[in-house]
Protein backbone atom coordinates (compact mmCIF):
# COMPACT_ATOMS: atom_id res chain seq x y z
CA UNK A 1 0.00 0.00 0.00
CA UNK A 2 2.20 2.88 -1.19
CA UNK A 3 -0.67 5.47 -0.59
CA UNK A 4 -0.63 4.86 3.72
CA UNK A 5 2.54 6.60 4.76
CA UNK A 6 1.33 6.90 8.64
CA UNK A 7 0.63 2.99 9.06
CA UNK A 8 3.74 1.42 11.10
CA UNK A 9 5.57 4.35 11.99
CA UNK A 10 5.91 7.00 14.83
CA UNK A 11 4.43 10.10 13.18
CA UNK A 12 3.17 12.84 15.53
CA UNK A 13 -0.11 14.12 16.42
CA UNK A 14 -1.09 17.29 13.59
CA UNK A 15 -1.10 20.63 15.55
CA UNK A 16 -4.80 20.95 14.11
CA UNK A 17 -7.62 18.99 12.01
CA UNK A 18 -6.28 21.14 8.32
CA UNK A 19 -2.98 19.66 8.99
CA UNK A 20 -4.09 15.93 9.31
CA UNK A 21 -4.06 13.56 6.21
CA UNK A 22 -6.74 11.06 6.13
CA UNK A 23 -5.43 8.01 4.23
CA UNK A 24 -7.33 5.45 2.37
CA UNK A 25 -7.35 2.77 0.88
CA UNK A 26 -9.39 0.72 -1.77
CA UNK A 27 -12.57 -0.96 -0.53
CA UNK A 28 -11.77 -4.81 -0.85
CA UNK A 29 -15.61 -5.71 -1.17
CA UNK A 30 -17.02 -2.67 -3.10
CA UNK A 31 -19.58 -4.78 -4.44
CA UNK A 32 -21.43 -5.35 -1.10
CA UNK A 33 -22.86 -2.76 0.94
CA UNK A 34 -21.56 -2.87 4.54
CA UNK A 35 -20.99 -0.83 7.26
CA UNK A 36 -17.42 0.15 9.22
CA UNK A 37 -17.88 1.51 12.36
CA UNK A 38 -15.74 3.32 14.60
CA UNK A 39 -15.75 4.69 18.40
CA UNK A 40 -13.69 6.66 20.14
CA UNK A 41 -14.80 7.61 23.65
CA UNK A 42 -11.80 9.65 24.26
CA UNK A 43 -12.15 12.69 22.02
CA UNK A 44 -11.36 16.08 22.98
CA UNK A 45 -12.18 19.96 21.82
CA UNK A 46 -11.82 22.88 23.38
CA UNK A 47 -14.63 25.29 24.16
CA UNK A 48 -14.10 28.57 21.96
CA UNK A 49 -16.03 30.67 24.43
CA UNK A 50 -13.86 29.59 27.75
CA UNK A 51 -11.22 27.08 26.56
CA UNK A 52 -12.08 24.52 28.58
CA UNK A 53 -12.13 20.94 27.29
CA UNK A 54 -14.82 19.83 25.68
CA UNK A 55 -14.80 15.33 26.02
CA UNK A 56 -17.05 13.24 23.86
CA UNK A 57 -17.20 9.99 22.55
CA UNK A 58 -17.51 10.09 18.51
CA UNK A 59 -18.95 7.38 16.41
CA UNK A 60 -18.18 7.30 12.95
CA UNK A 61 -20.97 4.83 10.81
CA UNK A 62 -20.20 4.55 7.48
CA UNK A 63 -21.19 2.78 4.19
CA UNK A 64 -17.55 2.70 1.83
CA UNK A 65 -17.97 2.81 -2.13
CA UNK A 66 -14.55 2.66 -3.31
CA UNK A 67 -12.69 4.24 -0.73
CA UNK A 68 -12.03 2.91 3.21
CA UNK A 69 -10.30 4.98 5.72
CA UNK A 70 -6.96 3.66 7.58
CA UNK A 71 -7.74 3.79 10.99
CA UNK A 72 -4.31 5.25 12.25
CA UNK A 73 -4.77 8.12 10.32
CA UNK A 74 -8.47 8.70 11.27
CA UNK A 75 -6.62 8.01 15.22
CA UNK A 76 -4.77 10.88 14.55
CA UNK A 77 -6.84 13.30 12.99
CA UNK A 78 -9.37 12.86 15.79
CA UNK A 79 -6.26 14.01 17.86
CA UNK A 80 -5.82 17.06 15.97
CA UNK A 81 -9.09 18.24 17.59
CA UNK A 82 -7.79 18.37 21.14
CA UNK A 83 -6.50 22.36 20.57
CA UNK A 84 -9.31 23.67 18.61
CA UNK A 85 -11.60 26.00 20.09
CA UNK A 86 -14.64 24.85 18.25
CA UNK A 87 -18.40 24.39 19.21
CA UNK A 88 -19.56 20.77 19.49
CA UNK A 89 -22.16 20.76 16.39
CA UNK A 90 -19.13 22.37 14.02
CA UNK A 91 -16.74 19.52 15.20
CA UNK A 92 -19.13 17.01 14.67
CA UNK A 93 -20.18 18.17 11.03
CA UNK A 94 -16.69 18.97 10.70
CA UNK A 95 -15.92 15.57 10.99
CA UNK A 96 -18.31 14.39 8.34
CA UNK A 97 -17.39 16.92 5.46
CA UNK A 98 -13.95 15.76 5.78
CA UNK A 99 -14.73 12.21 5.95
CA UNK A 100 -17.41 12.44 2.80
CA UNK A 101 -14.23 14.53 1.20
CA UNK A 102 -11.68 11.93 1.62
CA UNK A 103 -14.42 8.97 1.01
CA UNK A 104 -17.19 9.81 -0.85
CA UNK A 105 -19.28 7.25 0.85
CA UNK A 106 -22.63 5.48 -0.11
CA UNK A 107 -23.79 6.91 3.62
CA UNK A 108 -22.08 8.25 6.64
CA UNK A 109 -23.66 9.11 9.70
CA UNK A 110 -21.27 10.75 12.74
CA UNK A 111 -22.29 10.95 16.26
CA UNK A 112 -21.10 12.91 18.77
CA UNK A 113 -21.91 12.41 22.32
CA UNK A 114 -20.71 15.65 24.51
CA UNK A 115 -20.07 15.11 28.46
CA UNK A 116 -22.80 17.14 30.56
CA UNK A 117 -21.77 20.71 31.62
CA UNK A 118 -23.69 22.65 33.41
CA UNK A 119 -26.07 19.26 34.25
CA UNK A 120 -26.74 19.47 30.45
CA UNK A 121 -25.28 16.94 27.78
CA UNK A 122 -25.35 17.19 24.01
CA UNK A 123 -25.70 14.74 21.23
CA UNK A 124 -25.28 16.09 17.85
CA UNK A 125 -25.83 13.52 14.73
CA UNK A 126 -25.07 14.55 11.61
CA UNK A 127 -25.25 12.56 8.16
CA UNK A 128 -24.43 12.27 4.36
CA UNK A 129 -26.51 9.99 1.51
CA UNK A 130 -28.91 7.45 1.99
CA UNK A 131 -28.95 4.82 4.76
CA UNK A 132 -29.45 1.13 3.29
Amino acid sequence: MPRLSLLGRKVPVPANPSLARLETFPNPKPDRPYEIVFTTPEFTSLCPVTGQPDFATITIRYTPNRRCVESKSLKLYLHSFRNIGSFAEAVTNRILDDLVRALAPRHAVVTGEFAARGGVALKICASHGKSR
